[in-house]
């Protein structure tokens, strides 16, 4: 299980990302593009997530993943369980849903620096 002041730390050290209070909710920007958010009870995390793939996740493993709301389906964003991740795959997820929203240069950059490919 990971915690919000867990992704809050990761979601904080990634270029272009800040961190905003709306309507009592904690969510991540890049620019105007909100691309992770903390529900209220800190229970689950909404992120940007492959369109094509969430119905797909949510089948495989639904005790961690959910469809996001009716009005929020045309976003690609998904949502995830705290209780059901581990660090490593809450890293992942945080990372690349941040990928998605910051051009490609400054994502390979920050891949680069954390040696990944």
């Amino acid at each position: 299980m990971v915690t919000p002041d867990e992704i809050r730390a990761i979601a904080q050290t990634l270029p272009r990302s800040y961190e905003v209070f709306v309507h009592g909710q904690i969510k991540f920007r890049v620019g105007q593009i909100v691309w992770l958010a903390l529900s209220k009870d800190g229970e689950t995390m909404g992120c940007g997530f492959p369109r094509e793939m969430r119905q797909a996740a949510v089948e495989a493993e639904p005790d961690k993943f959910r469809l996001p709301s009716e009005s929020d389906m045309r976003f690609n964003w998904i949502h995830v369980r705290l209780d059901a991740i581990d660090a490593d795959e809450m890293r992942d997820l945080i990372e690349e849903a941040w990928s998605r929203a910051v051009p490609l240069y400054v994502a390979q950059e920050y891949g680069r620096k954390r040696g990944y490919r």
